[in-house]
């Protein structure tokens, strides 16, 4: 990645459509369980940055293609790094739901 990259605002329709044509991957929204259930993207799986330390017991192929987003793409950068660092290859920042144009899913308390 360039140093201008860096300043780049990912595309979250873009990282989607994407996501969509990757055969076995993940759409993972580590935002909190709260935020989640006011709002996903349909066919998202919920992991919380602050639990991230048990994505292998989730996600234990570290291969698995997995497409992070949160609300603005500030907890998925740091996602991104933390999944890196034990051991997951295949990660694409997708950036914040708040710039998702798109069905949402809401759940119930």
């Amino acid at each position: 990645m360039s140093f201008f990259g860096l300043f780049q605002k990912a595309d979250i329709q873009a990282g989607l459509r994407q996501f969509r044509q990757t055969p076995g991957a993940v759409l993972l929204d580590v935002r909190t369980r709260e935020e989640y259930r006011e709002g996903h993207i349909p066919g998202s799986m919920n992991l919380p940055l602050d639990l991230l330390h048990t994505a292998p017991g989730i996600l234990p192929d570290k291969n698995t293609p997995i497409f992070l987003h949160c609300y603005s793409g500030a907890r998925s950068r740091q996602a991104e790094s933390i999944l890196r660092k034990a051991g997951y290859t295949n990660l694409t920042d997708i950036g914040g739901i708040a710039d998702y144009r798109g069905e949402m899913e809401r759940e119930d308390s």
